[in-house]
């Protein structure tokens, strides 16, 4: 990805699920941009394989290897200047299907963990002077498309957003969030090995008849998380290629061409 001068150069820049496709794409617009990366996943080879600055191994669902990490960044002088609260995951498709279980764990790792992890470092975060948290939410935040245990999950991470935002604005602290669509990311795997089909058919949903790339999704967060977004707090910005606009085949079904 071209990265323009975003001015991040020097940011220290923490990003959750960094192995993943999105996460792939957000250490290499922030690397281009020049700032200094703290990649977090779930422990492993992934995590230990990624190019960053420094790398934290925790689980989102663990509440202790979460506190693990803060007190990890804040005993070095680590704190970020912007957190990108990214992890996610959802096998839970639709209602029929929920396991109450699978479904609790879902909103633990999407929603829980993460206020858990941003909460712990908001205070540090004010008395350095401020920064800027991204959320990447997900369309299913603004409109019922499946999975709803992880729709719950994001929609309630956009509430917090707004709350950040509000409560620790004039401590410098920017908080906004990217809504994305359908991304082609090995998120879509266990999904393809069913059907190979299934994202041909899937982009006919969307107005620009195609799926987002995780570099499009990066390139939103870049903007939210830099000075070039100064004036901009607690908003949700869908980066869905025009899923939340509406639905072209609802629309000549209803209304003809």
């Amino acid at each position: 990805m071209t990265t323009p001068d975003f001015g991040l150069a020097g940011r220290r820049v923490l990003v959750t699920g960094a192995a993943g496709g999105i996460g792939s794409a957000l250490l290499d617009g922030f690397r281009s941009a020049g700032a200094h990366l703290v990649a977090c996943d779930r422990p492993g080879p992934a995590l230990e394989a990624l190019d960053a600055e420094r790398r934290l191994g925790f689980d989102l669902g663990a509440p202790d290897q979460i506190d693990a990490a803060l007190a990890s960044l804040t005993a070095t002088g680590a704190v970020p200047d912007v957190i990108v609260n990214n992890a996610g995951y959802t096998r839970q498709e639709t209602l029929r299907r929920s396991d109450p279980d699978e479904a609790a764990r879902e909103i633990e790792v999407n929603l829980t963990g993460t206020l858990r992890l941003t909460a712990g470092l908001l205070p540090a975060m004010a008395a350095q002077g401020g920064g800027a948290i991204v959320f990447v939410a997900s369309v299913n935040a603004l409109l019922h498309v499946g999975n709803p245990a992880y729709s719950a999950a994001k929609a309630g991470m956009l509430a917090w957003c707004r709350a950040v935002a509000v409560e620790y604005g004039r401590a410098g602290i920017r908080a906004n969030a990217v809504c994305p669509g359908s991304v082609r990311t090995p998120a879509w795997d266990h999904r393809l090995e069913k059907d190979p089909e299934v994202v041909a058919r899937t982009a006919r949903f969307y107005p620009l008849g195609r799926l987002a790339d995780p570099q499009e999704v990066a390139a939103a967060v870049l903007f939210l998380a830099s000075p070039l977004a100064s004036a901009i707090t607690g908003v949700a910005l869908p980066v869905d290629c025009g899923l939340s606009a509406g639905n072209l085949d609802f629309v000549r079904t209803v209304l003809g061409d």
